[in-house]
């Protein structure tokens, strides 16, 4: 597959995943009905399983590896962290307070993975200084 292709739709998807994950979270925290509508349940699954698809085409095209390349390392685990606490943000937070600090520190893991992805560095928008 073409590199420029599959970055692109890597991108658009994961874009399209942190766009319905604080529209999930904002949901979750509002303690909204509309949580449970089945789009809103299924869609972010199937971008997400897209996303990952295009993730792995990706590292294929360009022949770089978690494990061997520290800032597709470093992406991971925040990958990890990520999907942890956006389990917090909207599923498993007790409270609304938990469930918003939850979205903020989501959102702030996944600026890290942006930021990962845009340098190649395991320092993020910090190897930019």
């Amino acid at each position: 597959m073409d590199y420029l292709l599959v970055k692109h739709l890597h991108v658009g998807m994961a874009y399209l995943s942190i766009s319905l994950f604080i529209l999930r979270s904002s949901l979750s925290i509002t303690a909204s009905p509309l949580l449970q509508h089945k789009l809103v349940k299924i869609l972010p699954h199937l971008i997400d399983t897209f996303l990952l698809l295009f993730a792995v085409l990706l590292m294929i095209t360009i022949k770089q590896y978690p494990f061997f390349d520290t800032w597709l390392t470093a992406k991971l685990i925040a990958l990890l962290a990520y999907i942890a606490v956006g389990s917090i943000a909207i599923k498993r937070g007790k409270t609304a307070v938990i469930r918003l600090w939850a979205s903020i520190i989501a959102v702030l893991i996944f600026t890290y993975i942006i930021g990962a992805a845009k340098t190649h560095h395991a320092l993020s928008w910090l190897a930019l200084i």
